[in-house]
């Protein structure tokens, strides 16, 4: 049951993760080697891009499994998203200054995309946190 407390476009932009995720990770669980070579990597670990893969799948999934829940689960979600993204831009940020890996460009694309995900996140835990008062004033 749809919660009226959290915004349709916000719903929406959890399907959009849920197809973001899925869009890396299955290439990543079914061919780690083949992948990030393809897009610069110099060594690839397997059972590391996998375990990306694996992230990916859980917090993915979980977009699209409750993108109906309430305001209180979203909430939830919203944090460990927050928390995933920003500590992924920091991983890789330290990665790409220390020049791991050859410093792949496409790395600039992932952090820019987590970053912009990170910022989402944040606008809508703040929003759902502080509801305007057009919605107060309904309930």
């Amino acid at each position: 049951m749809k919660d009226a407390a959290v915004p349709a476009p916000l719903r929406n932009w959890f399907v959009v993760h849920f197809l973001v995720d899925m869009l890396f990770a299955v290439p990543l669980m079914l061919a780690p080697v083949y992948t990030l070579r393809l897009v610069g990597w110099e060594q690839v670990d397997p059972i590391t891009a996998r375990l990306v893969a694996a992230a990916l799948f859980g917090i993915g999934i979980e977009s699209f499994l409750g993108r109906n829940a309430g305001g209180e689960s979203y909430r939830g979600m919203l944090d460990l998203k927050i928390i995933w993204s920003l500590a992924a831009v920091l991983g890789m940020l330290v990665s790409m200054l220390q020049g791991a890996q050859g410093s792949p460009p496409i790395v600039w694309g992932l952090i820019s995309l987590f970053l912009a995900f990170n910022l989402l996140w944040v606008y809508w835990r703040v929003r759902l946190a502080n509801p305007a008062p057009a919605a107060q004033e309904r309930e």
